[in-house]
């Protein structure tokens, strides 16, 4: 009984840590003015039918602080790869040049800042929520077992461990978010 309660501990913190991992990822994506590969590489393209990811298809490279360029490995792809970047309104014009695409990233308004930072805020809500929604279900199977004759005492130590661990991940979302409001707002 205590091994499968380990078990399901153990899955809940793996949840805990791919919730903050995820929010990184999410973040990464969230432009702060400079041009990164992560603004387009979750960009899905048509590639003979199938949706496939854009650094499948083709290399995304940074030329400079504020451009980011896409050399497709096939030429005919070029158009392919235009149009979804159109239609995934990324808030910037690629430029095809019938070798590579270029994109140049616009700087950024105050108030385009201030609405990253918002979102990048929101983003960190949902993880924190992600964390909640974990921690719920393991004071629920932790209550469970002792309601099912695991020990009381045992169960209290474990559902203070879940606690320390929920305190140390919201501290690494709150950690992130801060970095990424300060790339944000940073001129």
């Amino acid at each position: 009984m205590s091994q499968e309660l380990e078990d399901i501990l153990k899955q809940g913190y793996t949840h805990m840590d791919d919730a903050v991992d995820h929010l990184g990822y999410e973040l990464s994506k969230v432009r702060a003015g400079k041009a990164t590969p992560d603004m387009v590489n979750g960009l899905k393209v048509d590639y003979y039918g199938s949706p496939t990811p854009l650094p499948s298809v083709a290399n995304v490279s940074i030329t400079d602080s504020r451009t980011i360029s896409i050399q497709p490995w096939e030429k005919n792809m070029l158009g392919t790869i235009e149009k979804a970047i159109f239609e995934a309104n990324l808030g910037f014009t690629p430029m095809n040049n019938g070798e590579i695409i270029l994109i140049t990233i616009p700087p950024l308004t105050t108030d385009r800042r201030a609405g990253l930072v918002k979102n990048a805020k929101a983003l960190g809500e949902d993880a924190k929520i992600s964390l909640r929604t974990v921690r719920q279900k393991l004071m629920d199977t932790i209550k469970k077992e002792v309601k099912d004759g695991y020990p009381e005492d045992l169960g209290k130590r474990k559902e203070t461990e879940v606690q320390k661990n929920i305190e140390i991940n919201t501290q690494r979302i709150d950690k992130l978010i801060e970095a990424k409001e300060a790339d944000i707002m940073k001129v």
